[in-house]
């Protein structure tokens, strides 16, 4: 796909030859910002275990331009609970150069064709309430709040809330 008239993006399923990309752009994550909540940058092993799903139910796609990974997402299991069978957490992480430019929403997209695909009934989004640029994305893509957790992150010296955000697949 063409983006802007030059670089060229694709999307592709999750392998373990895109692993140093995603822990670079995931660890950017852990250590500047309170988009996750892991405190401690992730090593190979546990990025790994994060990203390359052993239930073939849920997947990973990474975005590549020009060769470079700039981002990818998941859709994970909800619950460890079966009635959350047909439920799916969505997330998203992109290269922080590569923010606004409707990549995240590209994304979603191929998740929620996905998670259709694979017959599930709602996605979740869980964000912290810092990360507005995710929450904006999310509503505009038709995601409602469903729930407030206040309080439930402690990063860098102060307390964090969580929004959830769902949206219910036709």
């Amino acid at each position: 796909m063409n983006r802007e008239g030059t670089n060229m993006m694709r999307f592709d399923r999750m392998e373990e030859r895109y692993l140093p990309q995603v822990l670079e752009i995931y660890n950017h994550y852990v250590v500047h910002t309170t988009v996750s909540f892991h405190t401690l940058p992730l090593t190979m092993d546990e990025i790994r275990a994060n990203v390359l799903p052993a239930n073939p139910l849920y997947c990973t796609y990474v975005c590549e331009e020009d060769g470079v990974i700039i981002g990818y997402g998941l859709l994970t299991q909800h619950k460890n609970k079966q009635a959350y069978n047909t439920t799916a957490e969505v997330t998203i992480y992109l290269a922080p150069e590569h923010l606004g430019k409707r990549i995240g929403a590209e994304m979603v997209a191929l998740l929620e064709s996905q998670a259709r695909e694979r017959e599930f009934h709602v996605l979740v989004a869980t964000v912290c309430t810092e990360n507005e640029r995710s929450i904006r994305m999310f509503e505009r893509l038709g995601y409602e709040r469903a729930a407030l957790f206040k309080e439930v992150g402690h990063k860098f010296g102060r307390w964090l809330d969580i929004a959830s955000y769902q949206k219910i697949l036709r």
